[in-house]
């Protein structure tokens, strides 16, 4: 991967490649990309763990979620998932809807991953409406619930900081047969009219990502989105979190086997690299382009609203070795104040409802 990505920065007249161009090489590549490779990724053998994976929980919660908002809305049965990972919220969605209703449920899930797509194979049967598709377009057009868990973290973003007023992009360039970040006068229009809409003040000395792929991917799912609810479930800081002294440094990471690394330039194809979502610059450019702003709660706060408390409720086991108590302990860490939700966000919005 290095060698690929070496060549393309000897490829520009600058020598350089943007962040962006850097990490969508790194994750993207079709042979080479970290998400492209028939390695394990999501898990306890893997580089990381989503909270739609740590239990069936949260899959059959969101199914019956949706089975009221269906019945209440008059949608259709129909889910489509963005980026599935290894198929486990899938899979315990389409298992929960069974039990709800004998409606037929049209599930797809857009995955790019030849090993994902392999992986959901293992658990899913891609029949009688449930499929896997490559891009989003190809669900055109759609109504229903679209969703996606740590979809937007991933995606690739440039960098830029202030220093000594004025703002600068962080390039990517190769020397001493390494990578090495060069820092260029800030050209792009398209950047600095992200920084104008939303209204951010970059501080002297901060750094800080723009996700310029993040509008195309909700401008994506708006054009094939004819009635029904996006739900994005992911990490990230509204435009006054990002203004805070402690995030100065921005938050491009990696991550390899469980391993936090700040210098996200190491091991290019073997790991995984995310930053935080700029949550009010989803929900402005979901209104720009037709989804109307729901909610945004955290994630454990979305959850009991939606009625996971009720789990506990109705199950209960004195043996701590039960299944029901292993179900039981899932749902407390997806709820309680020290668990791994109080790190995420759900955002919902809508269109045509």
């Amino acid at each position: 991967m290095l060698s690929i990505i070496k060549e393309k920065i000897l490829e520009q007249p600058s020598r350089m490649i943007t962040y962006a161009e850097f990490i969508e090489l790194a994750l993207y590549h079709p042979q080479f990309g970290y998400y492209m490779k028939p390695v394990e990724k999501i898990g306890r053998k893997g580089d990381f763990i989503t909270t739609s994976n740590i239990s069936d929980i949260y899959g059959r919660q969101l199914a019956k979620w949706f089975f009221k908002l269906k019945e209440k809305h008059q949608l259709p049965a129909a889910v489509c998932e963005i980026g599935g990972g290894n198929g486990r919220f899938a899979w315990s969605f389409i298992d929960e809807w069974r039990h709800l209703s004998n409606e037929a449920l049209n599930y797809t899930i857009v995955e790019t991953s030849p090993y994902h797509r392999e992986r959901q194979k293992d658990l899913i049967t891609f029949e009688n409406g449930i499929q896997q598709v490559e891009s989003i377009e190809n669900i055109r057009p759609f109504e229903g619930f679209i969703f996606s868990n740590e979809l937007f973290d991933a995606l690739p973003v440039h960098v830029i900081k202030r220093q000594e007023g004025e703002l600068y992009e962080v390039m990517v360039a190769f020397e001493n047969d390494q990578l090495i970040e060069r820092a260029v006068p800030l050209k792009n229009q398209e950047i600095l009219m992200f920084l104008e809409k939303s209204k951010m003040n970059i501080y002297e000395k901060q750094r800080i990502e723009i996700p310029l792929m993040m509008e195309e991917l909700i401008r994506k799912i708006a054009n094939v989105l004819i009635r029904g609810m996006v739900v994005t479930v992911d990490y990230g800081y509204s435009d006054q979190e990002w203004m805070e002294p402690i995030h100065r440094d921005g938050s491009l990471r990696g991550y390899y086997k469980h391993e936090q690394f700040n210098q996200v330039l190491l091991h290019p194809g073997e790991m995984d690299i995310t930053s935080h979502v700029h949550f009010d610059s989803l929900i402005r450019l979901g209104e720009e382009n037709g989804l109307s702003f729901v909610s945004k709660e955290r994630q454990d706060e979305f959850l009991i609203s939606i009625g996971i408390l009720k789990e506990l409720e109705d199950h209960y086991d004195p043996n701590p070795f039960s299944e029901v108590s292993r179900r039981n302990r899932a749902i407390r860490s997806l709820i309680l104040p020290s668990g791994i939700s109080t790190y995420f966000h759900a955002i919902v919005q809508q269109k045509g409802i």
